[in-house]
């Protein structure tokens, strides 16, 4: 037990040095980004200053050349912000012990965490697309949670949210049917209790599964893509490590959602 909390803080340590080491150069990424799009404004002044002296083509070319390149320099500034949020959160984990609640943005969480899962799955399957609506409740205060015990219970839910939608798209255009995929993520908090939603519009989860879903090592995936140990271990971080409660509603060719309760 010792050795493994030992290897755990370690890697807790490397963790945190990998992720100052990667903040450096995101950072310049940002800060250029800003830089050029004011460069950018400064070159569309100048065009329309001398858009008299050249032909009307060449000047709406130009136009068009600096829009591209404006709207290129935000995407590269918001992945980038995007990326530092990440790597925050690791910081915020690796300075945390094993078990212990911090103040924690749960909007900012969630949200991240989604994103994590999206963009791992359209690292391995560039086809994969969906859209992913957010709705957090506006000024809720930071809540005392386990966030690197959250953030995978998140990850897990987002991961087989990511994997129904992406059946479905397949079976429904076997079937030459029109569908689009879709996943929804709702933060509340009030009375003391945080409750947290994610719903797919996905194959649901057949009746049979829905029994056992929490108690086996069950999955439906093929072989060498789940380990059917995902809901075991998001039920144990939300009920056993923060004393709340998990439950679901899903529909067989509908879709699922799953919901966290979490006194705080």
């Amino acid at each position: 037990m010792e050795d493994h909390k030992s290897k755990m803080e370690t890697l807790g340590f490397l963790s945190a040095g990998i992720a100052h080491e990667i903040q450096n150069p995101l950072n310049f990424v940002i800060n250029f980004s800003k830089i050029s799009e004011k460069l950018l404004g400064e070159l569309k002044d100048v065009v329309d200053d001398i858009s008299e002296q050249i032909c009307d083509d060449n000047a709406e070319d130009l136009k068009d050349i600096a829009d591209d390149l404006s709207m290129n320099m935000e995407k590269i500034r918001e992945h980038g912000e995007r990326a530092i949020s990440i790597i925050q959160g690791i910081l915020l984990i690796s300075r945390g012990k094993e078990g212990e609640k911090l103040p924690t943005d749960i909007a900012k969480l969630v949200h991240e965490y989604l994103w994590l899962s999206y963009h791992a799955k359209r690292a391995n399957d560039k086809s994969f697309n969906i859209t992913v609506n957010e709705d957090y409740q506006e000024g809720m205060p930071q809540l005392m949670v386990i966030p690197q015990d959250l953030s995978r219970a998140i990850v897990n839910v987002m991961n087989n949210a990511c994997y129904a939608v992406q059946q479905r798209q397949k079976n429904e255009a076997d079937a030459g049917s029109e569908y689009s995929p879709c996943v929804e993520a709702k933060v509340r908090y009030a009375d003391g209790m945080l409750t947290i939603s994610i719903t797919d519009n996905g194959t649901g989860i057949p009746e049979e599964v829905q029994k056992v879903l929490f108690k086996d090592t069950i999955t439906t995936k093929p072989v060498g893509e789940g380990t059917g140990l995902g809901m075991q271990i998001t039920h144990d971080i939300i009920v056993k490590n923060h004393g709340g409660e998990i439950s679901f509603e899903s529909q067989v060719g509908k879709g699922t959602t799953f919901t966290f309760k979490i006194p705080c």
